[in-house]
């Protein structure tokens, strides 16, 4: 097959590693200090036929982000001479906060959010039963004297805790 600079756009000669990096500028909507890279919702960035393909799994089925992502997607390769990327939606498996990179749960830290403190797949469970809950530090002042007031925060995927030290309110992104 003959693949043509047209088939790529301006930029023919970028290479999946590079749009890789493009992508960590796309700001998620909801958290805007962390990209969609750094939330580990992109699975795979593929050139197809002179088509750039770019796999993205949402954290929850049914986000109402996923439009406006898939949007930022495509001005950001656009403004790099991409054409506009085929978005394909991979539900399975599902998203899990363990795909979230650790420059991630830093920078949600650093906006407010505690990020998650335990692994969802954690083979250490193989070998015997855990039932101790991870200790949740306060974003604000970094105390671990909290207590969850609700399991729904701000949006689905947080909940919502209180720290008894400086009496703030805070975000807790639940690993799932």
């Amino acid at each position: 097959m003959v693949v043509s600079a047209m088939d790529y756009g301006e930029n023919p000669s970028a290479s999946t590693g590079q749009i890789w990096q493009w992508l960590g500028e796309v700001r998620d909507p909801e958290i805007p200090v962390i990209s969609v890279t750094d939330l580990g919702i992109i699975r795979a960035v593929e050139w197809l036929g002179g088509e750039c393909v770019i796999t993205i799994t949402p954290t929850y089925s049914g986000c109402p982000a996923m439009d406006v992502i898939a949007e930022e997607i495509a001005e950001t390769l656009q403004a790099h001479g991409i054409k506009p990327p085929r978005i394909v939606y991979q539900l399975s498996p599902a998203w899990s906060t363990d795909w979230m990179t650790e420059a991630g749960k830093q920078k949600l830290s650093g906006y407010g959010i505690a990020p998650p403190q335990q692994q969802v797949v954690d083979i250490s469970s193989i070998q015997r039963y855990r039932e101790v809950q991870p200790a949740i530090a306060c974003p604000q002042c970094g105390s671990v004297d909290t207590q969850l007031v609700s399991q729904f925060g701000s949006t689905a995927c947080k909940a919502l805790y209180k720290c008894k030290a400086c009496l703030e309110p805070f975000d807790y992104f639940k690993p799932h």
